[in-house]
């Protein structure tokens, strides 16, 4: 009798994932709003967008992440829609919503939370071993 351990599949879903995302998701959401509270504290109780984006354009580091920030996440944005509606997930606009609202460090692992749980849902759904299962031994 030989003792063979069949590799876990490669898109096989990892449920301590998805908590660390959320984890990101929730610093992604208080980290940034501390400094739009800071930035609003010292230029005005209102949110001043225009001014908001000159300080952030406002020398070439800050032009550098802008830009970058922009580029990156609007390819993200793009692929979040396509992966959302290629996988059935459900919640799309609540991440959209906190992307727009609240900041894109939410937004992206909010997303990548519900996917990981939508790809524990649908590989439950298929038959597949649950994540962590041992190995079957021959």
């Amino acid at each position: 009798m030989t003792n063979t351990i069949e590799p876990r599949p490669l898109n096989a879903p990892r449920p301590w994932v998805a908590w660390i995302y959320l984890a990101l998701a929730v610093a992604g959401a208080i980290l940034p709003w501390m400094a739009n509270l800071e930035f609003m504290r010292q230029y005005g109780a209102v949110f001043d967008l225009g001014l908001f984006v000159r300080l952030a354009n406002a020398n070439p580091a800050a032009q550098s992440l802008s830009r970058d920030l922009l580029i990156g996440s609007t390819a993200v944005l793009l692929w979040i829609v396509v992966e959302s509606r290629r996988l059935g997930m459900r919640g799309l606009w609540l991440v959209l919503l906190c992307t727009v609202t609240v900041a894109f460090a939410c937004g992206a692992p909010l997303f990548l939370f519900l996917r990981e749980r939508r790809l524990l849902e649908l590989s439950r759904l298929s038959g597949d071993p649950a994540p962590f299962e041992p190995p079957h031994q021959s």
